[in-house]
Formats: C-alpha cells, structure tokens, sequence
C-alpha cells in the first residue's frame, strides 16, 4: 500500500504512480491511497493498481482542528489497512510517512517512511518535525534519496533505519497532455529549465544569470517549463529587464521530452533539491547541465567536468551567469558532455533502483 497526500503534481507523486505501476506489474497487489480527491490527479495510474481516496484533505484553520483533521486521516487509513491488510505500506514524503506509522501502530504490516525533499528546506510546523523524531525510529525503514539526506537523518532523527534510494530516470519518456510542441528554433539555441514556479527552484536567479549573459549571446533564449505561484513575480521580472522576446514560461507539458530533444543546454538553478527527476531526464535525454551545487541532488547526479558543470557557490547568480557564458560559448564542450551525460540512464536504471527495493522489501 502506497500513501501520499495527491497524485495532483510534483516529483513524488510521480514517482508513486511508477513505482505502482511496476511493481503490479510483477505480481505485486498494490493498493495507492491519497487524502486528496481522485478528481485532482494528474498521474495516471496503471488499472490494475486499487485506488482508494480518503477525502480528508480538507485545509485546517487552527491548531485544535489540525489534530482533529489529523485524528480523521489516522482513523480513515487504520480502517483501510485492516480492510486491505497489506504486508507493506509505504509513506511517500514527511507526513504521509508519519500518519502511516501511526495508522499501522500494532499491526503486522511493515511501514517504510520515505524523504522525498532534504529536510532542511522544508516548512514544517513543529508538530510535525517532533512527531517525525517520535515516529520514524518505529518504521522499519527510513528511505532518502540522497546520502546527504540520509546523513541528516541519521543525526537529527536518531534511532531511525536509514537507507538511500534514488529515484529511477523515467527513459524513454512518455507523452501526456498537455501536448505544446516546441517553436520551431530558426537557427537560435534554446536554454532549458523545468520545475514548479517555487522560490526553491531559483529561477530569479537563472532570470538574472540570463540578464546579464544575453547581450553577449544573441542569438540564445531562456525557456522555462512549469507552473506554480511565482509565475506572476517572474513575468513582472522578465517585463522588467527588457527580456519578454527571449524569455518565455509556456507553462507545464506533458510531452517534454520533445523539449529536451530539441533545446542545447540544461539549467538547473535551485536553491534547494531532493534528488532532481527533471536534471536526470535531461541528461538522459543528452542535454549537458549547469546545475548549482546546492547542498543535496545534482552532485550525486552531475559528474562535476565529466558530464556537466555544479555552480558553486549556490544561489550566486554571477557565478551562474559565467559558467553559462562558458558552456553557451562553446558547443564542443557542450556536445562532450551530453554524449556522457547519457549514462544516467544506466546509473540511474529502473532495473537498479527496483533492486534496491527489492532488497529492502526482503530484509527482516
């Protein structure tokens, strides 16, 4: 059993409808259980994968009717495990992580929590974060994408069985709507950033590393794939700068891969990452990367002059802006990098993630 808030967008979410998807589809009964309506999902989930809404998403006022809300999601989940009675339930992100814990209390299923964001970017109110040091040392797992996040976890959560899985590169990638083909590029070079329009990604910084390289480079322009609130402070700051023809935000698409296939460079400015689904599709896709160094993610994916550049020091848009000028002004490098940047598909295979599941599945 799988349980996550929504299936209405994010890393996570997806990853949740993969990993249902594979594992039914070698004899697994999997059971996807979300406290948000069925109506929002975005990812669809293979048919054979129950699907359970508990319709206890409901946005709480104050600390007295969080606890109630809570309790609700607790007592919905507890009778669905003991209905379904699974042998594995597994937390997708911080709190749908806590609540399975606590739902299963005293059952025989195993809970396997995960971290899907490096827990010090995270807002969390502290109920959660002393409920998270309460609950994950009773998980029989504790599951980071990262070694920097499981080291955070280790010290700051002890007690705690901590493992890291990666999550798997999606190759090839599917369709999906949303379809927006890409403009044709008439002999320019495309830029290309993708991610929910969140201060975590950056892309106020990408927009000012643009700003100052774009005079340089005419004949380049900044495209970035996503949607979330931001989207109005960013246009305002693309207007301001003169920069409306070269910069675009088409929004979110299904069919990005035709978008990596056709841009020249990848861009990865965040403040903060778990472990970048959109970085490891572009390498795979053969783009070479310029990805900021930020203190989990891309340097366990990015092999620093081998198949892409980490921008340090993070968040520093000048020193974003040279190493793109630097990659921009050069397509022999460009093009040495994205013929080994491919290997993230073998690095980062399902067939090796599945087996560290595998493992862990197996491992009483």
């Amino acid at each position: 059993m799988i349980v996550i808030h929504s299936l209405s967008g994010g890393g996570a979410e997806r990853v949740a409808a993969d990993l249902s998807a594979y594992w039914v589809q070698r004899g697994y009964r999997v059971t996807l259980v979300t406290q948000a309506a069925a109506g929002a999902d975005v990812y669809p989930l293979h048919p054979s994968v129950k699907r359970y809404a508990l319709g206890t998403a409901a946005f709480s006022s104050g600390k007295f009717s969080a606890i109630v809300a809570n309790l609700r999601r607790v007592w919905a989940l507890r009778r669905l495990i003991k209905r379904e009675r699974p042998t594995i339930v597994l937390g997708m992100m911080t709190t749908a992580s806590i609540l399975s814990i606590v739902a299963a209390r005293g059952l025989s299923c195993r809970v396997l929590a995960t971290e899907h964001t490096h827990p010090p970017s995270q807002e969390l109110p502290e109920m959660w974060l002393r409920l998270r040091r309460w609950a994950y040392p009773q998980a029989a797992a504790v599951v980071a994408l990262t070694s920097g996040t499981a080291a955070w976890l280790k010290e700051n959560v002890p007690g705690s069985r901590v493992t890291v899985i990666p999550n798997a590169v999606r190759w090839p990638l599917d369709n999906a709507e949303p379809v927006l083909p890409p403009p044709p590029k008439n002999g320019r070079y495309r830029l290309l950033a993708a991610g929910r329009l969140h201060p975590h990604k950056g892309f106020d910084l990408l927009i000012q590393a643009f700003e100052a390289v774009a005079r340089y480079f005419p004949d380049w322009d900044l495209v970035i794939l996503g949607e979330g609130e931001r989207r109005e402070e960013l246009q305002d700051q693309i207007d301001t700068a003169g920069l409306s023809a070269r910069v675009s935000m088409p929004g979110r698409v299904g069919n990005v891969a035709d978008w990596y296939t056709q841009s020249d460079l990848y861009v990865l400015s965040s403040r903060v990452e778990g472990l970048s689904n959109t970085l490891l599709e572009a390498m795979a896709s053969g783009l070479a990367p310029v990805a900021f160094d930020c203190e989990t993610g891309p340097r366990e994916i990015v092999r620093h002059g081998i198949d892409g550049v980490l921008v340090s020091p993070p968040e520093d848009d000048e020193a974003l802006a040279a190493h793109l000028s630097d990659m921009m002004a050069h397509r022999e490098q460009r093009v040495a990098y994205a013929r080994r940047a491919v290997d993230v598909r073998d690095r980062f295979s399902t067939t090796r993630v599945m087996a560290l599941w595998g493992h862990l599945f197996e491992d009483r």
